[in-house]
């Protein structure tokens, strides 16, 4: 689909970068010639996928422990990779959500879900922006975000508040970013499973069929969204600034996601709390 040097020379670094659709972008970023850095606060987990990826010809990857939710670890992050060489990308990967009634959120998980979301993206954001600004080097900001930040999402409050708050500064820093040379964009995908999400958002007691349901009648493939996102990042897609493209199959168009929730009983909402409690 794409020519195979697209990303050679980009340094890339990927927040929450261990698994999922995480690992997915990077693999895809690894073909088309980049050279990675995977972040996230499980360091065995990072080095296992560093090390698999590594396997293939030309694959340069490096994984660094870091709590995003702490801007000082951060900027020490920031700090160590670019003693090695500036970034060229960042991508805001790194993200937590559950269902659940708000009215039932305490104020601890609330701040679970606020802290890496949107926290960690800011402060990523502004550690990785000052240094470009700073030495006039060019980069981009690539963050993946929800439909939610379109519809609302019932029963994920603070995901869909906290990816709002993201394509806000996607859309804020363009402006004022744009003018010294960096890009700021953003992914709203649909269902995309992976075994982390889907155990958060899509329990064993929620009804299943939710797929078919989608105006193309499936979810995504992994694939299909580390294209839009190499895509997004390359020099190619250069003059695409403040934007967040879509890739949910036209779900948002029908849905918010959250509809079924509605329905549940007191009883099935009781039983979910239980279930997280012994997890």
């Amino acid at each position: 689909m794409f020519e195979k040097g697209l990303l050679r020379g980009k340094r890339i670094l990927i927040t929450g970068g261990g698994s999922g659709l995480g690992a997915a972008m990077e693999r895809r970023f690894l073909e088309l010639g980049a050279e990675l850095i995977i972040c996230g606060r499980r360091l065995e987990l990072l080095q296992a996928t560093a090390a698999e990826m590594c396997a293939s010809p030309g694959g340069k990857v490096g994984a660094i422990r870091c709590d995003i939710r702490d801007g000082a670890a951060v900027d020490a992050m920031m700090d160590a990779v670019w003693r090695e060489a500036p970034l060229d990308v960042l991508v805001n990967n790194a993200a937590a959500t559950f269902i659940a009634q708000s009215e039932h959120l305490s104020f601890r998980a609330a701040d679970a879900i606020l802290a890496p979301t949107l926290h960690g993206a800011m402060y990523c954001t502004l550690a990785a922006g000052k240094r470009w600004i700073e030495s006039k080097h060019k980069g981009v900001v690539l963050s993946i975000l929800s439909t939610s930040t379109i519809t609302g999402r019932a029963f994920t409050v603070p995901s869909a508040m906290a990816k709002s708050a993201v394509l806000a500064m996607t859309r804020s820093l363009a402006v004022e970013w744009g003018p010294k040379g960096v890009r700021t964009v953003a992914i709203a995908p649909g269902a995309f499973p992976t075994a982390g999400a889907t155990g958060q958002l899509r329990p064993e007691v929620r009804e299943s069929g939710w797929a078919s349901r989608n105006p193309l009648g499936r979810a995504g493939e992994h694939g299909e969204l580390a294209d839009l996102a190499s895509f997004l990042i390359s020099d190619a897609a250069g003059y695409i600034n403040g934007e967040m493209v879509v890739q949910d199959g036209g779900a948002h168009l029908r849905s918010s996601g959250a509809e079924d929730l509605l329905q549940w009983s007191e009883t099935q909402w009781s039983e979910l709390r239980a279930a997280r409690r012994k997890s």
